[in-house]
């Protein structure tokens, strides 16, 4: 893999062992990932996910900011690592349905021969991103399950896209407060965590206790009913998933409080959610 480090070789889903997969997929059960789209305003969704996000935009009046809010920091925080940890490899784990600029045009416009592996466990997810983002050389997209990083470390998709003997930055955003504890996020962590060298980067952005009352958090909870669980965590237990990683400053913060620039003033909806970068040194 070093040696074709900086040149792109065609990447050939077949070859790779990562074809569309014959899944059938349940359109009448909410999805995270197409209630995230709705509530981004875009067209991959289906009737029970808008029915979801429409719940939640009469519960939580600034949660189409918050979504809004957290991709902007995921740009930030991808432009950052490689203008100035010089990151050259992405593993964007739960990546949900493809909004624009993608992970990899984000990254693409500092450094060109950068390499984006996207990951999610929707097969509607994986069509999209297989039809948006992966036409170009050095990307990929494939199924996995964030619970399940053996599987997702292991895949031959990855393993050829991804060269673990020099830095990535894996990017787990708005993912976790869909595992419970008992999935284990920091054994999930962790298993990452082992396989980065120095000078790896990770990103989080969580939902958090941190700023909004209890009440407006249960609120949110008792109207988000997905296929998966919302589990809200406090500062202190989001920054534990940093462990073994040195937090860039300004550490944990509200998502626009992240590295803001002059076309990211807005706060609203913010505050739900907490964000981060940690470096491994």
């Amino acid at each position: 893999m070093a040696d074709n480090q900086g040149r792109f070789k065609p990447v050939n889903p077949e070859e790779l062992g990562i074809a569309s997969p014959h899944v059938e997929i349940d359109t009448t059960t909410p999805h995270p990932a197409r209630v995230y789209d709705y509530l981004l305003g875009g067209k991959d969704n289906f009737e029970p996910d808008r029915v979801v996000g429409d719940r939640l935009i009469m519960a939580v009046p600034d949660i189409q900011p918050l979504v809004h809010r957290n991709r902007e920091f995921i740009h930030r925080a991808v432009r950052y690592l490689v203008e100035h940890e010089g990151i050259e490899q992405i593993i964007d784990v739960g990546t949900g349905i493809p909004t624009s600029p993608a992970v990899h045009k984000i990254a693409r416009t500092i450094n060109p021969q950068v390499r984006v592996a996207y990951v999610d466990n929707d097969p509607i997810v994986l069509a999209h991103d297989r039809a948006l983002l992966s036409r170009e050389e050095g990307v990929v997209t494939f199924l996995g399950d964030l619970t399940d990083p053996v599987s997702v470390l292991g895949h031959r998709g990855l393993r050829e896209l991804i060269d673990f003997d020099r830095p990535v930055a894996v990017l787990f955003a708005a993912v976790f407060h869909f595992v419970t504890d008992e999935q284990d996020p920091h054994g999930i962590v962790a298993a990452y965590r082992e396989r980065m060298a120095p000078g790896s980067a990770m990103v989080i952005s969580h939902l958090s206790t941190r700023h909004r009352p209890r009440e407006a958090v249960e609120e949110f909870v008792r109207n988000y009913q997905t296929s998966a669980p919302l589990v809200f965590r406090s500062g202190s237990d989001i920054r534990d998933l940093f462990e073994g990683f040195d937090l860039v400053d300004p550490g944990l913060v509200p998502l626009h409080e992240w590295r803001p620039g002059d076309d990211d003033p807005a706060e609203d909806g913010s505050t739900w959610a907490d964000a981060g970068v940690g470096v491994r040194g």
